[in-house]
């Protein structure tokens, strides 16, 4: 049977480009894996003082930390929960730290059902970092300000490793077409060959 060249070509391109991402996604699952396995570590280390600036890598994620609130300047509440798992409002100080360095200090002091900031004035805090959308970083405190539940911190056993799923669709989409492909080949083989012959 001869193979119609272009169409042989798309298919097969197509089918490579699959693999391709099928293979990238299998090494990203290994990153991730050794990503998590990092983090877990870290949690593990001695407590760290606050940076003055965040770090430009992730290097102190899930690492325990101690800090001083001067003064919380601002107030956000991001969904979150508290330890026994209810969901509610997380409290997060935009928090003055002294001599003008850096950005200052984001601590998750406590949850709450209410979204309403809490009346803490700010203090010695102690607890664990983790990832923060707006300041690449924060602190969730170990202790909760007055009138609220300690949050729950995410942990590095949360965070999602799909990427072997991902890479086990890309190869079934490749085999997939490539089926489909020698399928429509026969049915063309077999038309040819049930046509009259002039």
């Amino acid at each position: 049977m001869r193979l119609p060249f272009l169409p042989t070509l798309l298919v097969g391109g197509a089918a490579a480009t699959m693999i391709g991402l099928g293979i990238w996604q299998l090494q990203r699952a290994e990153w991730k894996e050794g990503l998590i396995a990092r983090y877990q570590a870290n949690a593990k280390l001695p407590a760290v003082a606050w940076p003055a600036m965040p770090p430009a890598d992730d290097s102190l994620l899930y690492r325990r930390a101690e800090g001083f609130c001067l003064q919380p300047v601002a107030w956000r509440a991001v969904a979150g929960r508290n330890r026994k798992d209810e969901p509610g409002w997380s409290h997060i100080a935009a928090c003055r730290t002294g001599g003008g360095e850096g950005p200052g200090m984001q601590v998750d002091i406590g949850w709450s059902q209410d979204s309403k900031a809490p009346a803490w004035r700010g203090g010695a805090v102690s607890g664990l970092i983790v990832p923060d959308r707006k300041h690449r970083i924060r602190l969730v405190a170990d202790s909760a300000a007055p009138g609220l539940q300690p949050s729950r911190p995410p942990t590095p056993a949360t965070m999602s490793n799909n990427h072997l799923l991902y890479a086990i669709q890309w190869f079934l989409f490749a085999l997939t077409a490539a089926l489909i492909y020698v399928l429509a080949l026969r049915r063309r083989q077999r038309v040819a060959a049930e046509a009259p012959k002039p």
